[in-house]
């Protein structure tokens, strides 16, 4: 699998054959609520995706072409994780009751994650983040590709790895003293001992890829699908038998968040497992939660 680019979407790609897969988590792993299991057979077609999760500098370039405005800078305010403020405290707007470490900031946005007094200046080949899900997807069809179906996410992230708990295999992120993926350590939401090296984001290339080739499909952001969230789906997709390309739940608000990020820490998520789910209002933005893309591929 040799990476592919073009000229107007700069991050590498590779071709992945598709084929027949075990989704969900044989492990029992999860929290019941998220809907991880029945295991169940999928069959996906060949499509080629984004080796690691699109950079500040592509999501820079799209809007410099396009002149295109953010979710956030729309509303004028997003959320931040509260020990990496940067802002005023006039630009406080309140917290989440049962997530009081998140703040909404005014002017927090994809130029100032952490708010009006940051900068991703110095982070071009970071993750973008504090974007939604429309934001992902105009980015997508700018860019002529599309966002990963939650099969193709866990298809791509398992790297050839069948019933694996990580994208490496089943050891934990910091087995042996080498650290595998960007998430907490020490105790949430106060101290972070940072011994993986990063606070929050890190770059796109940190760490290694999976056996396809793919970087941090596990930690730094939570990646958008473009599957319409339910606990449901795959009790649903399972009575079907083998599913072919499965496209999600028919209905429903939130969409699909796969991979964990920078804020998974055992003591509440263990979200950045293969087979983990969550999800979003489609029009939310996160100083931790990015996107890559996909395309449909030849046969």
């Amino acid at each position: 699998m040799n990476p592919a680019r073009d000229d107007r979407h700069p991050i590498e790609q590779v071709r992945l054959p598709g084929g027949t897969f075990a989704m969900g988590d044989p492990l029992h792993d999860g929290f019941h609520a998220d809907g991880e299991t029945p295991v169940h057979t999928v069959e996906l077609s060949p499509f080629t995706i984004d080796t690691t999760t699109v950079t500040n500098a592509a999501f820079a370039t799209f809007v410099e072409q396009t002149g295109y405005e953010t979710d956030a800078e729309r509303f004028g305010f997003s959320a931040v994780f509260h020990p990496v403020l940067a802002a005023d405290e006039g630009d406080l707007v309140g917290r989440v009751t049962r997530t009081p470490w998140w703040v909404g900031v005014k002017g927090a946005d994809w130029r100032h994650p952490e708010g009006r007094h940051s900068s991703v200046d110095d982070r071009a080949d970071h993750p973008v983040v504090q974007v939604s899900w429309c934001d992902a997807g105009a980015y997508c069809g700018w860019a002529g590709r599309r966002l990963p179906t939650e099969a193709e996410w866990e298809f791509a992230a398992r790297g050839g790895l069948p019933g694996a708990r990580y994208p490496w295999g089943d050891e934990p992120p910091g087995a042996g003293g080498e650290w595998r993926a960007n998430i907490w350590q020490g105790t949430f939401p106060t101290d972070n001992t940072r011994d993986d090296g990063f606070l929050t984001t890190a770059p796109v290339r940190s760490y290694r890829p999976n056996g396809y080739g793919l970087w941090q499909m596990a930690g730094n952001v939570w990646e958008w699908c473009s599957d319409r969230f339910s606990p449901n789906t795959y009790s649903h997709d399972a009575r079907a038998g083998r599913v072919r390309d499965p496209q999600g739940a028919a209905a429903g608000e939130s969409r699909v968040l796969r991979g964990g990020s920078y804020l998974c820490h055992d003591s509440y998520c263990t979200r950045y497992r293969n087979a983990a789910r969550s999800s979003n209002t489609p029009d939310s933005a996160m100083g931790n939660a990015g996107f890559r893309t996909v395309a449909t591929a030849a046969g």
